[in-house]
């Protein structure tokens, strides 16, 4: 159902810090001309924790008539909250999209079984198929294969993104769950070696820069083809690490604005612009992965 490459799409702005919607449009058609198979629309990566939510449909909307039944189309409905991230499902069910990408429950630190009625909260609410969201980076909480293999038996929780980068959990969750559920990478760095093991695709930040690459080497793994998928991959490498040098999207905006496809590199506070010190570190992983600037 959500397999292959997927990217974590930012959400550009003005120098005002208003939504640059001229900028969106042109991300959406760089994305797929270069083979993406879906976009993921207020995550992490697309700012989601400072955008107001009324303010994400616009931008959700936007895409939406944008991608015109071109790819798949993921949104965010995440919270630390089960009412809000259920009144959010509820909201996001009358968009024209292909299901949901659901966060576990941030800063507050859930047990699993707290997070097992959370998820069938969410599914219980939602009208399209849900993906779950494993970043304990981020949110301080980890899902346990375990816990993820009960929830895959919920009707419409469908896959997870699992952003932990380990193998040994992915061993894991191929054993506890069915063939047809969705193993998705959130670690950009070790997604290569994900899908060789046996994971279906990738949800990624690199592939904001490098979708053609991305696309190319997930391509490549899925065949089982290790020496194509090495080979693109390491290419790649620099940009896996170095997109992070700073919080996410900081380093992602400043490339793409490198790259001429945003106007502004602006990111609503607390995050900030890339520091000066870190540009000719991105600009260095944009020539390795043999990007023009």
């Amino acid at each position: 159902m959500f397999r292959g490459s997927y990217v974590a799409l930012i959400t550009p702005m003005t120098e005002t810090g208003q939504v640059d919607y001229a900028s969106l449009r042109q991300l959406v058609d760089y994305q797929l001309q270069n083979g993406t198979d879906g976009l993921v629309i207020m995550g992490t990566t697309g700012e989601a924790a400072t955008i107001p939510f009324a303010e994400q449909l616009e931008v959700l909307q936007a895409v939406i008539e944008q991608v015109a039944g071109r790819c798949q189309i993921l949104a965010g409905n995440g919270s630390n909250s089960t009412a809000e991230a259920v009144a959010k499902t509820e909201a996001l069910n009358a968009f024209a999209i292909d299901g949901f990408l659901t966060v576990t429950p941030y800063y507050n630190k859930p047990t699993q079984q707290g997070m097992v009625a959370h998820f069938k909260a969410v599914a219980a609410a939602a009208n399209k198929p849900v993906l779950l969201y494993n970043v304990p980076g981020r949110t301080g909480v980890d899902l346990q294969a375990a816990t993820v293999a009960e929830l895959s038996r919920v009707n419409n929780i469908v896959g997870i993104k699992e952003a932990t980068g380990s193998m040994e959990r992915l061993a894991q969750l191929k054993a506890s769950c069915s063939a047809d559920f969705d193993l998705l990478s959130g670690d950009d760095a070790s997604a290569k070696d994900f899908i060789l093991q046996g994971g279906h695709g990738v949800i990624s930040v690199t592939t904001n820069v490098a979708p053609a690459g991305m696309t190319a080497m997930i391509a490549a793994a899925r065949k089982g083809d290790a020496e194509k998928a090495e080979a693109v991959d390491a290419s790649l490498q620099a940009l896996h690490r170095d997109l992070f040098i700073e919080s996410n999207p900081i380093p992602t905006k400043w490339a793409l604005k490198r790259m001429g496809l945003i106007l502004s590199d602006f990111a609503r506070l607390p995050l900030t612009r890339l520091e000066p010190i870190h540009h000719v570190v991105i600009e260095q992983a944009l020539q390795q992965a043999k990007i023009n600037l």
